[in-house]
């Protein structure tokens, strides 16, 4: 993948970025991790059910300028070992990757979680989607 180019991969998306980059999964986290949260919400789509914290310094926390956030979650899989060039960026509280950030490319973020179900009622997911824009446009 060229670094220049402008990614944002949301759920599987962040699954299949960090496989194609050389990292691996949890395939089952029910049954690969005890202490995991539910990851897989009974909520609504767009209600947040979990916090994330983002490491300061990363694209994401310099989109959202929070440290601390709510998502919402639906899945099963995870990132387990990051691929190369990348990092994880955010976690959820039970350790599990939430984000991944390739490290030298401006704008390559991989989210756990799904801000499009989130975005007319997340202001968080709303600048998430305008940084994209920005990028793209360049």
């Amino acid at each position: 993948m060229k670094k220049g180019f402008p990614v944002l991969a949301i759920c599987r998306g962040i699954q299949v970025l960090n496989v194609a980059a050389g990292g691996n999964l949890y395939q089952d986290l029910g049954q690969q991790r005890d202490n995991a949260l539910n990851h897989y919400q009974d909520a609504p789509r767009w209600h947040p059910t979990h916090r994330v914290k983002i490491d300061r310094g990363s694209v994401l926390f310099d989109v959202i300028g929070k440290e601390k956030i709510k998502v919402n979650s639906l899945h099963h899989q995870n990132v387990m070992d990051v691929g190369k060039g990348f990092e994880v960026t955010a976690r959820s509280s039970d350790g599990l990757a939430e984000a991944i950030e390739h490290k030298e490319a401006t704008f390559q973020l991989g989210l756990q979680w799904h801000p499009e179900a989130m975005v007319g009622r997340d202001e968080n997911s709303y600048l998430i989607f305008s940084r994209f824009v920005e990028a793209a446009e360049g």
